[in-house]
């Protein structure tokens, strides 16, 4: 990724994705401000950018990585961006997607794209947004009761809330942000 496409990827990222207003977290939190990381990775050129930028950070992880995926529905166009810009890449790297529910029919699985990803597999999770780390955490649970090893998380924006200290400090998870807070609104 050059540093264009860098740039590039924070202006939509700020023209889409952020917005000052009153919500409510994943979290539970309370926020003035809110990261809709969706907007960007749906976006014709912020996902082309968002799956080269995932794709250098998780280039970044010591090999091999074998997929990259996360909790439905922020990670789905992370994920599959990330395996594209992994294959134009010359490395194969699969998506996979986590369920928040079991399947209600059929096989009854939690995480699609399984038949790529054997147990053992070697795997990265991938966030649009993290803020206390809670959901990556989920993520990283399911993946790890389906066999996958997790060597670490890659989230678009970090808003320095404390997922960083929660992964790395308590559960010695790496997290590779492509951006913080802090240097996409100051």
């Amino acid at each position: 990724m050059t540093s264009q496409e860098r740039n590039s990827l924070m202006e939509i990222i700020r023209d889409l994705s952020y917005e000052e207003r009153e919500v409510t977290l994943a979290s539970g939190r309370k926020s003035n401000f809110y990261f809709d990381g969706k907007q960007t990775c749906l976006h014709a050129q912020g996902g082309l950018l968002v799956g080269k930028a995932f794709w250098q950070e998780v280039k970044a992880f010591a090999g091999p990585i074998h997929g990259v995926g996360g909790l439905t529905l922020g990670a789905d166009p992370i994920a599959t961006a990330t395996s594209i810009a992994a294959a134009l890449d010359g490395a194969s790297v699969h998506a996979f997607i986590i369920r928040k529910e079991p399947k209600g029919h059929g096989t009854g699985q939690w995480l699609e794209g399984r038949k790529n990803l054997p147990a053992g597999s070697r795997v990265v999770i991938v966030e649009d947004v993290t803020t206390t780390g809670g959901s990556s955490m989920k993520a990283v649970e399911r993946a790890r009761s389906e066999g996958l090893e997790v060597v670490g998380i890659v989230t678009l924006v970090d808003r320095e809330e404390g997922a960083r200290e929660f992964l790395e400090g308590e559960n010695s998870l790496a997290l590779r942000a492509v951006f913080t807070k802090s240097q996409v609104v100051g």
